[in-house]
């Protein structure tokens, strides 16, 4: 049914449900594994920045340092758990980039035929105000994506 997989991680205990579900199914299917996570560039505030620049760093390249290690972190935590389970994972960081233009765009390069995320479920104006990458997601690909909660 679905030979490769596309699993969207934040490193989060929620997403981690996600990752467990995702490689699971890849693993009785046998559909190869691409881990995925997603760091914006929207977290510094202006006084952060000019914080850093008045100590004569560039704030961009530490946020850039510390966004790499942080994805590093979570995609070797992911793709550990891949292999405990007997799966060759891909594992791909997609930098300065809003999450579901992420996740679709290394879904759509690497051919993948299913998205698994997480999402919180939340509904109303709380998913509003909140924001949901998981709605987007679906919302914007023609892949099927499998929503774990």
């Amino acid at each position: 049914m679905y030979k490769s997989i596309l699993i969207a991680t934040d490193g989060s205990e929620l997403s981690d449900k996600g990752v467990e579900h995702g490689l699971a199914l890849a693993k009785v299917l046998g559909a190869a594994v691409t881990l995925v996570t997603v760091t914006a560039n929207d977290l510094l505030s202006p006084y952060d920045m000019a914080e850093e620049m008045r100590r004569g760093n560039n704030p961009l390249e530490l946020y850039r340092e510390a966004m790499n290690e942080k994805a590093g972190e979570i995609l070797e935590a992911a793709r550990a758990r891949a292999e405990a389970a007997g799966i060759e994972a891909r594992t791909v960081h997609v930098p300065e980039t809003p999450p579901a233009e992420g996740i679709i765009e290394v879904a759509t390069r690497h051919d993948c035929d299913l998205i698994v995320m997480s999402s919180h479920g939340r509904r109303g104006i709380r998913r509003l105000m909140l924001g949901s990458q998981t709605a987007e997601v679906v919302a914007t690909t023609r892949i099927p994506v499998l929503v774990v909660r």
